[in-house]
């Protein structure tokens, strides 16, 4: 199995029952899955070159029909991470897959349309011309969705290994005047890695003064002054899982401006966390979060949408924005994080991870959001 660091490790088999019910609303009698996040998903497996048939004919005894395939390079593994399903060794582990399917005259296969290539489409055709290859995008995406009580596990210690690594990068000093972006960035990092992570989320971002105000600032040498806001957007991931963060800091006593856009920011993200509930629509969420900013005329310096679903990426869906649909489900991971961002003066955001709940969400990055000075 998967070494997981949280709790027991997943039910694979369930998910992929849950999958075959998807399988047979939409009419095709297996799915190719070659997308290795959703082959995880569904099997557990983390080498970097698989492919899955998960079959949909006769439910009691599917599994007996559902493949995964890999190179010899993995054989160890995924003996160890999927014992209880047919592995197939070939380096070209689409094109042995799509042979089995036409060895069993399945019909109708269905495969990933928004991950495969025209030429990979085109190759599976030709390759087997049997089978009729019927587009049916994001079906796994849509299982990942909701969070079991597993991935909220694994959320949980990731989001826990990020509020530890920023507090030990307060307790040693290590963001103060006189550092660069880069080396405040890269002793978050390690702070993360001591308490626990298995690697960071996302290149972290420490954005200090007028760099502040790009939402997505890459460090740079820039070197950190009294006076600055500094933006740190960072996470860690264990098993698989992502955290996602962001708090805003002032080096130094703030100035009025300073105090007041960091209170817009917090009252609109309070707003949003609020606005979290199942049934609600995400277009929703995001005004309820958004209107607090325009309220007080900025709501053209809010330049984003409000969050994002959390998981095995870090970026899934629902997109919580003014453009985004569908409604929220109890269990599903989200971020809310409003920002405000004056061009060359300096910007504030404050996101944290949540899980979807009746009665509110539940927080799972639980460093305080009150400004912070750092003397």
């Amino acid at each position: 199995m998967c070494a997981d660091h949280v709790g027991q490790a997943p039910d694979y088999a369930a998910r992929r029952g849950a999958l075959r019910s998807l399988l047979v609303e939409n009419g095709v009698d297996a799915l190719l899955v070659t997308d290795l996040v959703n082959l995880r998903y569904l099997t557990g497996f983390t080498g970097s070159n698989a492919a899955l048939l998960v079959h949909s004919w006769d439910m009691r005894n599917a599994e007996e029909r559902t493949v995964i395939g890999t190179d010899g390079r993995y054989r160890t593994q995924v003996a160890e991470q999927v014992p209880d399903l047919r592995a197939e060794i070939a380096r070209a582990t689409a094109r042995r897959i799509i042979e089995l399917a036409g060895e069993w005259q399945l019909g109708r296969v269905g495969y990933e349309s928004h991950i495969v290539t025209v030429d990979q489409h085109r190759g599976f055709v030709d390759q087997c011309t049997g089978l009729e290859f019927v587009a049916t995008p994001g079906l796994v995406e849509q299982l990942r969705t909701v969070k079991d009580a597993y991935e909220v596990a694994q959320l949980r210690a990731a989001c826990t290994a990020g509020d530890d690594g920023l507090a030990t990068l307060l307790e040693r000093g290590l963001l103060r005047p006189g550092r660069t972006e880069k080396q405040v960035a890269r002793d978050l990092e390690w702070a993360m890695f001591e308490h626990g992570a298995d690697a960071v989320s996302f290149e972290t971002i420490v954005a200090a003064g007028v760099n502040s105000a790009v939402p997505h600032h890459r460090p740079t040498d820039a070197v950190l002054a009294t006076g600055d806001f500094v933006k740190l957007d960072f996470g860690a991931m264990i098993g698989g899982y992502h955290s996602d963060m962001t708090r805003t800091f002032v080096l130094g006593r703030p100035s009025d401006w300073q105090r007041e856009v960091y209170a817009l920011v917090e009252a609109s993200q309070r707003a949003g966390r609020e606005a979290l509930r199942p049934g609600v629509k995400v277009d929703e969420v995001d005004a309820a979060s958004r209107s607090v900013i325009e309220a007080a005329g900025h709501g053209k310096l809010f330049v984003h949408g409000l969050g994002h679903g959390v998981g095995l990426q870090i970026h899934e869906a629902p997109s919580i924005a003014k453009n985004g649909t569908g409604t929220l489900l109890a269990g599903v991971a989200v971020t809310v994080e409003p920002g405000v961002y004056f061009p060359g003066r300096g910007g504030v955001r404050i996101e944290d991870t949540l899980v979807v709940r009746e009665g509110g969400p539940e927080l799972l990055t639980n460093t305080s959001k009150d400004l912070t000075v750092v003397e």
